[in-house]
């Protein structure tokens, strides 16, 4: 008890140091961060930021305005498996005129006394791409134990990359803190994203602090300091969540306009009507969307008269499908030739997508492109436009007053579905006639995949034999129909026994109908398992195929929301006879649990009579969406789903 007390007291007394000093001196350690052998807010942590600090500030260097960007850290490590955190990658930015520098570049590893300096020739310079490099670096002499140490200043020629402060990492931050002085003249957008609070908020204005040569007048600045302390990790480690970048906490900046000290306004951040109007002269995208004339001379004529318009528009979709093979490319900013894609028969997802809006609109059917961002990208600002939020397009429609959404880059989804990865919320409608607008992304709500099991025991071979009916809609059919057609059937049966728990050997299976509808599969498959009639007290679950066999749920705290993407429901049904000689000793209990609004919900049903038992086991997910507020209920609820499917034990009693 002792010990303990006396680790609190030093944790305390460490604490209060680094409340109390806003600004620490490189190279200087302290005991008590030493002694610090664990993180009390997060005794999980493989490491924590003892200590980070940023300071953002305008000079003229070379007779040039440049940003300069101190930054300096010091992370604790307690265990080998926070020796990643010593691998640092620094990037740069570059155009084909000028490129950012870094100077005093200074890192340590710091083992008690003993301190190992990272030396200039194991810092290392790499390309990335044509507008970035990177220079990397690892510290030596690593430890369980030890403190990292590094700190550099960074010049950039870039005023519009004044980039911001992530607060937030993978590990926790005891203390980040960020500084910025900022010339009148230079206006940012400025956002705090994620779900933390500011401990520390201040603006002030400096007169007079900012002067170019040759200009009789300075500017005025503005001093701004932020900082955020006891920061919890952010953690990925589960599934169902948009991009990290919509959640992790940090500020954003974001250049509006630049007032010249000679009166001169430059303006960045532009009205959606400018960027309607960039649009629609743009060879890439506006001029791309004028080509109906070449679409209606390269398409048969038959595809363009069909007298049904919903109809139409599904026979157009289905032929972009089948003509283009989509080379995995976004392609949205690139190159974008729609006429050469279209006689290659492959391209990207802006080419091919685009294809889909000139055919339409040939067809008579108006369609516009809307420009999105997939889940792995954060979601686009709203408040105004920032172009490189959008990293996809799509085809929007309307017929008889119901919007469609397309995507005809996988030859597998159903007219009106996006695949998963653009399943992120809402899109900007691009309306070349008028002005564009949100729309937000509505998902196909028919999604389910349901089992209904018939099983019956020969107490003659002590085996069980059984015929599953398998049936999915929406997403669910469309990655069955995948897996059917990507796999030989001896590979696709092999998986699905695989995905069966225990030793079941399938002996038939078919497709139950020969022509699948667009939105369904439907298969039938027999089988048999050995050996389960092997005494006197026969223990039997009859989960042979489990929707979700672990919780994805087990985080302490989530502070972002669970996104499933879509609607879906799981559905299975059991009638097991009861085997001959024996009786049902002992059922599972019934139970339901869901959540505020049925949002998600789970019945299980068991009951049986003197030949038969039947199970119901239905799992509902109703909204894609769940708050953060609702996480620890989730998690509750989907501890109840495991817990059925693993542990829902049939005792068979031999007479």
């Amino acid at each position: 008890m002792r010990i303990r007390y006396t680790f609190y007291v030093l944790f305390f007394a460490f604490i209060t140091a680094i409340q109390a000093q806003q600004h620490e001196t490189f190279g200087e350690i302290r005991p008590d961060e030493f002694e610090m052998m664990v993180y009390p807010k997060d005794s999980t942590a493989n490491a924590v930021v003892l200590y980070e600090r940023g300071n953002n500030y305008f000079e003229v260097i070379n007779d040039r305005i440049q940003i300069v960007k101190e930054y300096h850290i010091k992370i604790k490590i307690f265990n080998e498996r926070g020796y990643d955190q010593a691998t640092i990658s620094i990037p740069l930015r570059r155009s084909k005129k000028s490129s950012e520098k870094l100077e005093e570049l200074k890192a340590i590893t710091h083992n008690g006394a003993n301190q190992t300096r990272v030396l200039s020739k194991n810092i290392f310079t790499k390309d990335i791409h044509e507008f970035a490099t990177e220079q990397t670096f690892t510290f030596p002499n690593l430890k369980e134990g030890s403190i990292l140490e590094y700190k550099y200043k960074l010049i950039s020629p870039f005023i519009y990359n004044f980039k911001g402060w992530e607060f937030q990492a993978n590990i926790p931050k005891i203390y980040s803190g960020f500084n910025a002085k900022i010339p009148g003249n230079y206006i940012y957008n400025r956002a705090l994203i994620g779900s933390l609070k500011l401990d520390i908020n201040e603006a002030d204005i400096k007169k007079n602090c900012f002067h170019i040569d040759g200009y009789s007048r300075s500017a005025d600045c503005e001093i701004l300091t932020y900082a955020m302390k006891d920061i919890p990790a952010f953690k990925v480690a589960e599934e169902f969540m948009l991009a990290p970048s919509n959640y992790i906490s940090r500020l954003d900046f974001e250049l509006s306009e630049h007032r010249r000290l000679d009166g001169i306004i430059d303006r960045y951040t532009k009205s959606w009507k400018d960027v309607d109007q960039e649009f629609r002269t743009d060879k890439n995208i506006g001029r791309q969307l004028t080509k109906k004339g070449f679409f209606e001379n390269h398409v048969p004529e038959t595809l363009l008269s069909e007298p049904d318009k919903l109809q139409r528009a599904k026979n157009i979709y289905a032929f972009v499908q089948n003509h283009f093979s989509w080379n995995e490319e976004y392609g949205i900013y690139g190159k974008a030739r729609v006429k050469e894609a279209f006689d290659e028969g492959r391209g990207s997802v802006s080419e091919i997508n685009m294809s889909l809006i000139n055919l339409l609109n040939a067809a008579d059917i108006k369609t516009n492109l809307m420009l999105m961002s997939t889940r792995k990208s954060g979601l686009p600002k709203k408040s105004h436009p920032v172009m490189s939020d959008f990293n996809y397009c799509i085809a929007k429609l309307d017929i008889d007053g119901k919007s469609y959404l397309l995507d005809a880059t996988d030859k597998y989804l159903v007219f009106g579905m996006l695949p998963y990865r653009a399943l992120n919320y809402y899109g900007r409608v691009m309306d070349f006639k008028n002005d564009s607008y949100w729309h937000t992304v509505e998902t196909e709500n028919d999604n389910q995949h349901k089992i209904r099991l018939q099983l019956d025991f020969d107490t003659e071979d002590k085996k069980a034999t059984g015929l599953l009916d398998i049936t999915n809609t929406g997403y669910n059919a469309i990655s069955t129909r995948k897996n059917i057609d990507n796999r030989t059937n001896n590979e696709y049966l092999d998986s699905i026994e695989e995905s069966f728990e225990g030793d079941i050997r399938i002996t038939s299976y078919e497709q139950k109908e020969e022509k699948q509808s667009d939105k369904k599969t439907s298969e039938r498959l027999e089988f048999e398992i050995p050996n389960v009639l092997n005494g006197e007290m026969v223990y039997f679950n009859p989960f042979l195929v489990r929707f979700f066999p672990e919780n994805p749920f087990l985080l302490e705290k989530r502070a972002y929301p669970v996104d499933f993407g879509y609607a879906r429901k799981f559905k299975y049904l059991m009638v097991i006879t009861i085997p001959e000689g024996y009786l049902v000793h002992e059922l599972p209990n019934s139970k339901t649990v869901k959540l505020v609004d049925n949002l998600v919900k789970m019945n299980f049903q068991a009951q049986s009579n003197s030949k038969h038992i039947t199970i119901l086991f239905e799992l509902s997910i109703n909204s894609p969406h769940i708050i953060a507020d609702d996480y620890e209920n989730l998690k509750t609820v989907f501890k109840h789903v495991t817990d059925i499917q693993n542990n829902s034990l049939i005792l068979f009693k031999k007479i």
